[in-house]
């Protein structure tokens, strides 16, 4: 499926920046199921291109001077390929250990302990994964506004309430129990006709059962293994080392954002 994408991010303040320094992953991964055919990021100031520890493609933002907004929009076509049962290809730049580390976005309490426990066996198979995600949907139900982006997997669980980010953690943590690698994915989705956010995340999961070893991709918050709907930006620990724009600022008093997001399937058909 090839994805038509344009995300336009804008900070605004009221009073004026002397300084802005701002990480952005916004540049599709370099996957072997997906293909970006084009792509162009518009900011002011200056941009560094780097690959992140993750091997995420990466930006560096720098605006120096007097301003009163920060606007940034990117936009292209990016085409991705169904993937098996969620299945990727192996990435051995990084060992799955190193996915194995709680956060505290996602640590443990007892409750998501317990909630482990009862949904994600130890040596369970990918179809296990599933069930998990299942299980996080009907306990969390998805809802606009309850949680923020420094919430926690238990906040998630103890509210009942939350989005793709919380389902995510939440479903990080419960793989972190178990002791079993998971990381957390940010990208884009083709919504269809749900009434879900373009913006998205979802986790992939180290999985070692008959005739595969790697990493699965689940969309938790759709209970369902990965698709060409998604197109993938970055992966982390968590949100805080895989979201699309972090930094800090000198001067600007009071913030305010709006972020504006649309994701549209193109026809290739003949």
């Amino acid at each position: 499926m090839q994805l038509s994408i344009r995300h336009e991010t804008a900070y605004r303040y009221t009073a004026p920046l002397s300084y802005t320094i701002q990480q952005l992953r916004l540049s599709p991964r370099r996957e072997a199921h997906q293909r970006t055919l084009s792509w162009h990021i518009s900011t002011p100031g200056q941009r560094h291109e780097f690959i992140d520890a993750f091997g995420n493609l990466s930006h560096m933002l720098t605006i120096n001077g007097t301003h009163n907004e920060v606007r940034i929009v990117v936009q292209g076509v990016v085409d991705v390929r169904p993937l098996d049962r969620g299945r990727l290809t192996a990435d051995t730049t990084l060992s799955p250990l190193v996915f194995t580390v709680p956060t505290r976005l996602t640590e443990a309490t007892p409750a998501v302990a317990d909630f482990a426990m009862r949904y994600l066996p130890q040596g369970a198979g990918s179809n296990a994964l599933i069930t998990l995600a299942e299980a996080i949907r009907g306990t969390v139900d998805y809802r606009t506004g309850a949680t923020a982006v420094t919430s926690t997997a238990a906040d998630a669980l103890d509210l009942g309430q939350g989005v793709c980010q919380d389902y995510a953690h939440l479903f990080l943590a419960c793989c972190h129990v178990q002791g079993i690698p998971a990381r957390y994915v940010s990208g884009y989705i083709d919504p269809q006709n749900t009434a879900h956010a373009e913006s998205h995340a979802w986790v992939d999961v180290w999985v070692d059962e008959p005739g595969f070893s790697g990493w699965v991709s689940v969309d938790v918050t759709h209970a369902q293994f990965a698709g060409d709907s998604l197109c993938r930006l970055a992966i982390g620990r968590d949100y805080d080392s895989a979201a699309p724009i972090r930094g800090v600022r000198h001067g600007g008093g009071v913030e305010s954002l709006t972020v504006e997001v649309d994701v549209l399937p193109i026809s290739t058909a003949s």
